[in-house]
């Protein structure tokens, strides 16, 4: 597919979509009905409706039985972190061998031309990013990610929170599930935010943020801090009247939804004539320019309210450059007083 048809090269060879980022129709005046039901597909799938499913598989033939759940023990959290893995070795590993590996479209709708392979460097142990970044994943985040599912189950199998039925409470609990992206997205945006200031960046956020040119091994590849802030967002379901299923939901978002930001790919090429959007380009922005779009893909649009918002076009470039140098001003200002 001639990925020119829908952007630019430039010298280095990066690609960038011609579309500009923009928020959901809903947010938009004057209010279009016709364009909300237009958009409501694309909310749904591929990408939520994939995370429902993953979140069905793991509800009915992974989480043990409530009576196990009410005893903590390490038997069942193994289980869960062994599965977990498991699911993102094969997932977020079929990505990397097929486009970063095999690179079965080579850098057709690539963001960035280089691959992690191809650029050593010692803020990575071992020199390498992929192994890095693998590293941290297996070893640091995919835990903390089982150790907020084991927290939230044992909660709900001890009667700790109230266990809402769907029998009972369907039209909330179906309304809370549509919500479950934006609730991701404010949390991101909140905790994504706390760890860009200057101190919690430096011993915390830097280690993300050291993957300039992301690969699908970079969206779990965090300081343990983060790794728990992030994966957090299913203790909500502990504050909100909820349903275990909503919050392993919440979870899936989070621990699978990560490639997304990650893939570095515009589109990914199922056939020759048909591609999956990734929904990439707002968080491949962010790492590119570390200040800019902290939230996801504007569900919520935090960033554009709080003036964050780079849309990826050449408008978005001046106004980031205008933030930049009142930010640069200010530091100066301040250091000049003291």
């Amino acid at each position: 597919m001639d990925d020119l048809k829908f952007g630019t090269r430039n010298k280095r060879g990066d690609w960038a979509p011609s579309a500009v980022l923009d928020v959901p129709p809903f947010w938009k005046r004057p209010f279009s009905l016709p364009k909300v039901l237009a958009w409501i597909p694309e909310y749904l799938f591929p990408w939520n409706a994939f995370h429902m499913a993953t979140t069905l598989i793991w509800w009915f033939y992974v989480v043990p039985d409530v009576e196990v759940m009410k005893t903590l023990s390490f038997g069942w959290a193994l289980w869960l972190y062994a599965v977990n893995a498991a699911a993102i070795f094969v997932f977020y590993g079929g990505v990397e061998l097929f486009w970063y590996v095999k690179k079965k479209q080579g850098t057709r709708f690539k963001y960035n031309a280089k691959f992690p392979a191809e650029q050593p460097s010692d803020v990575f142990w071992f020199k390498s990013q992929n192994i890095d970044n693998f590293l941290r994943s297996f070893f640091l985040s995919i835990p903390l990610w089982t150790l907020v599912q084991v927290i939230f189950l044992h909660a709900y199998a001890t009667g700790a929170v109230p266990w809402l039925t769907w029998s009972d409470n369907w039209l909330w609990l179906v309304t809370l599930t549509l919500l479950a992206p934006a609730i991701h997205e404010v949390h991101f945006f909140c905790i994504h935010r706390l760890i860009h200031t200057p101190l919690l960046y430096k011993w915390v956020h830097s280690v993300h943020h050291n993957s300039v040119n992301p690969s699908p091994w970079s969206s779990l590849s965090m300081h343990p801090v983060e790794g728990f802030l992030y994966h957090a967002v299913a203790l909500w379901h502990l504050v909100i009247p909820s349903n275990p299923i909503i919050a392993m939901f919440q979870l899936h978002l989070a621990g699978f939804g990560a490639v997304n930001g990650h893939i570095g790919f515009d589109k990914l090429e199922i056939t020759e004539d048909s591609t999956l959007d990734s929904h990439a380009y707002a968080h491949y922005l962010h790492h590119k320019y570390f200040e800019v779009n902290y939230g996801g893909d504007g569900l919520i649009p935090l960033d554009k309210w709080f003036g964050y918002f780079h849309d990826g076009s050449k408008a978005g470039d001046a106004q980031m450059q205008a933030r930049f140098e009142k930010k640069k001003a200010r530091m100066n200002a301040k250091a000049t007083r003291g």
